[in-house]
């Protein structure tokens, strides 16, 4: 492995590109450090452990996807949820619209930029919206905790409205979610791998030690008593640990091969032999794109309805939509195959599969070339998506029924197979195989050398 690092850093292109991408990275971990002006973060993350008691629920899910920003009230508190709901907001638009699916397709590059300056814009009015409420709550935590929030900006007020500290804070989280938005951008165009991803697995990374921590103080090895944990809980997290990281790379990785025959054809002067190939269809095409797509749409009705308050409709809502309430499984179970096939549609194209198949003289055995290719494309992709999208509903809610049977917290499962782990898994793969990529093309071997001819270089 140390000679794969080597080879690595022997690229001065791919060198440049990981530096970039670990110092940006760096950057989004010193915002989560720094407070909304006015706000005691210390005091805040006090309330927020004394009202979760120590369960999993709505707002613990959201610290963890900004890293521990949200417990301390910091300019980065929002993290990319409102531009990961801004980019769902703007897929399911493109798909359902037909003007901006001619949009994208007739103008390629210049639709994709008309796009992304949409979520972009849609991007600032959800932050904008979730940092007002953000506020509204935080006067609300003020009242049952005096000293989160600066009693010199609650004096300026205006129709009995504390309009400063509305301002600052709304302003301060906003411009947050919009520098992490640039950094991911940033870290897509001019780094390696996808920015976004690297920066909520960045957040849920930064948490593993408060969970190690919290095992260590449910052992209770300081005391002849026996703690809320024992190690034959913690042997069966691991295992769950091993099977869903073993299961999340198997189903990421995995595909299905369809046979491909090529006629035989004349390429200048000479007469090309027929041969065979196989086209890869991936089990799980779209990653973990669903995982965190139905993590953040849940977060955002939810976050709304425990914002605005209970004893209403939105109320209720809210605890329907908690982690770990059977609803909450379901809806999430149901999300997660809804955009593993939502993503599969937008990104694999059959019809242009068939289309160069035909151009190339290649045909699937027993299956006619064109509109039938095509078809017989479509079907054996939703029948190989359906067992992928399951299979990722399966590991994603597995802590969850590992915590009710072993009576483990939640806090601690979560981090130990599901969600987390799926992100984690799945993006370090996207940027292994990245890294990989940029090793192959200037003659190395990669990370993964075995049963691979070696390839010397000049």
């Amino acid at each position: 492995m140390l000679n794969e690092l080597r080879r690595v850093f022997q690229i001065p292109e791919l060198k440049s590109k990981i530096l970039l991408t670990l110092f940006l990275l760096a950057v989004c971990r010193i915002g989560s450090f720094i407070p909304v002006p006015g706000i005691n973060g210390e005091i805040a993350v006090s309330f927020f452990r004394h009202m979760t008691g120590g369960t999993q629920n709505l707002f613990q899910m959201f610290d963890i996807f900004s890293g521990g920003a949200f417990y301390q009230m910091t300019v980065v508190a929002l993290s990319v949820t409102p531009y990961i709901s801004a980019s769902i907001i703007m897929q399911l638009l493109v798909a359902l619209v037909p003007s901006l699916q001619r949009e994208v397709r007739e103008n390629g590059e210049a639709g994709k930029r008309k796009i992304n300056r949409s979520t972009r814009f849609l991007t600032i009015v959800l932050s904008f919206l979730q940092a007002a409420l953000f506020a509204k709550y935080a006067l609300q935590m003020n009242l049952s905790s005096p000293g989160i929030v600066a009693t010199e900006l609650l004096d300026v007020t205006a129709f009995g409205v504390p309009w400063l500290f509305y301002m600052i804070t709304i302003c301060t989280m906003t411009t947050g979610t919009m520098f992490l938005m640039w950094i991911g951008e940033q870290i897509t165009e001019r780094g390696i791998g996808n920015g976004i991803s690297l920066i909520i697995c960045l957040g849920i990374l930064s948490q593993i030690p408060t969970a190690i921590g919290l095992i260590i103080q449910q052992l209770n090895l300081d005391s002849q008593e026996a703690g809320q944990m024992n190690f034959a809980s913690i042997v069966v997290l691991a295992a769950v640990f091993i099977i869903v990281t073993l299961a999340t790379i198997m189903v990421i990785q995995g595909h299905r091969r369809i046979s491909l025959q090529h006629a035989r054809r004349v390429v200048g002067r000479k007469e090309v032999q027929a041969g065979s190939s196989y086209i890869p269809l991936k089990i799980n095409y779209a990653g973990v794109i669903p995982v965190i797509f139905a993590s953040s749409l849940l977060m955002f009705p939810a976050t709304l309805a425990t914002f605005i308050g209970k004893g209403n409709f939105l109320g209720e809502v809210a605890s329907w939509l908690s982690p770990g309430n059977t609803i909450y499984l379901i809806v999430f179970v149901a999300l997660i195959v809804f955009f593993t096939y939502f993503w599969t549609a937008t990104q694999f194209r059959p019809d242009q599969i068939a289309s160069d198949m035909k151009k190339n003289g290649a045909f699937i055995p027993g299956v006619r070339q064109g509109k039938p290719t095509q078809e017989f494309l479509e079907q054996t992709m939703n029948k190989v998506t359906l067992l992928g999208a399951l299979f990722l509903a399966l590991i994603a809610i597995l802590p969850n029924m590992v915590s009710r049977f072993l009576g483990v917290s939640q806090t601690i499962s979560y981090f130990f197979g599901g969600t987390a782990l799926l992100i984690l898994v799945g993006v370090v793969l996207d940027t292994m195989k990245q890294v990989e990529s940029h090793l192959l093309m200037k003659r190395y071997d990669g990370f993964m050398t075995k049963g691979r001819s070696r390839t010397k270089t000049r």
